[in-house]
């Protein structure tokens, strides 16, 4: 069996990187998508755009080798996102201030790495740990660093239906990096799209959803970036990045996206950062390349199932 093919460790990190930037600006995007259209709309519009795309690139995805009972996988890794995730994610900012839900987002790398350890038999060297700690207060730091002005009616529930969100992209990361052994990155983000639309129909015949009557240029164009950039590019450019390496180093680079999206904010909006916020940012910077440094190997367990494939399914 011929040795599977890697692609250099610096291919992957940039990978991350692209998927943190277009991912970063999905918040821009969305707000500006929000304003002409109802939540669930933009959520449909971006998932029926994205899947519209690969049906038409469908061809080039049969050479991929269905192994049966992938389904299974397949079926749960889409649940839990962009499914359940999105579900989570849009009532969750109803109930809590965005500051609050930044706090719930920073878990995220570490509900990873342990899920990681436990079902994947990833071992984190000791300087990712500490990588994970700094950026994770880096970010509670970055959260708590600016005065919000978002309305809280009920944070105890908002901050629990946001770390279900986080419970379900961790389910998302784990599924996709076992699933990246025998499909493409590209194939794992066809199935999401695919699958996200077929969850999301309904929900657009709900009493509470307003189906739009206009579609106003700006709005329009968001939701066929988020189609296109971020849900089929991010997803694409993500899922290739943590088929390069341990789901739990490349969770590190999610800490990157409060940052990310505050610079934006701050060049396309206009927000103003504290003093505080630039301090929390270069935390989250450090801890990122720590957990990324020289000396943060994993070492995976071998499980008979898995055989190394190469990526499209070729053994």
């Amino acid at each position: 069996m011929p040795a599977p093919h890697t692609a250099p460790v610096s291919s992957a990190t940039l990978a991350l990187l692209l998927a943190m930037l277009l991912w970063s600006s999905s918040f821009i995007a969305m707000k500006v998508a929000l304003e002409g259209f109802d939540p669930m709309v933009v959520v449909f519009g971006r998932m029926g755009i994205s899947s519209a795309v690969f049906l038409a690139l469908w061809r080039n995805f049969r050479h991929v080798r269905y192994r049966k009972g992938d389904w299974k996988r397949l079926g749960a890794m889409a649940l839990c996102e962009p499914c359940l995730y999105f579900v989570f994610e849009a009532y969750a900012l109803r109930y809590t201030s965005a500051s609050q839900a930044g706090m719930i987002v920073s878990v995220m790398p570490l509900c990873v790495a342990v899920a990681a350890w436990v079902v994947l038999g990833e071992r984190l060297a000791r300087r990712v740990w500490s990588g994970f700690v700094l950026a994770i207060i880096g970010v509670v730091w970055l959260s708590l660093g600016g005065a919000s002005s978002d309305n809280a009616p009920n944070p105890l529930l908002g901050n629990l239906l946001e770390l279900c969100a986080m419970v379900s992209a961790t389910g998302y990361v784990i599924n996709a990096k076992k699933l990246s052994a025998t499909y493409p990155p590209l194939f794992i983000t066809a199935v999401q799209s695919l699958a996200g639309s077929a969850f999301f129909l309904p929900l657009l015949f709900l009493p509470t959803t307003q189906l739009p009557d206009a579609f106003p240029l700006l709005p329009t164009l968001s939701v066929v970036y988020l189609g296109t950039c971020i849900s089929l590019g991010a997803y694409g450019l993500y899922n290739f990045g943590v088929s390069r390496l341990p789901a739990g180093q490349a969770s590190a680079f999610i800490n990157l996206i409060p940052v990310i999206t505050l610079l934006m904010g701050r060049v396309l909006l206009g927000d103003q950062l504290t003093p505080q916020q630039y301090a929390a940012s270069a935390l989250v910077l450090v801890g990122v390349l720590l957990s990324q440094g020289r000396g943060a190997t994993v070492t995976e367990k071998a499980s008979p199932n898995d055989t190394a494939p190469q990526p499209g399914g070729q053994k």
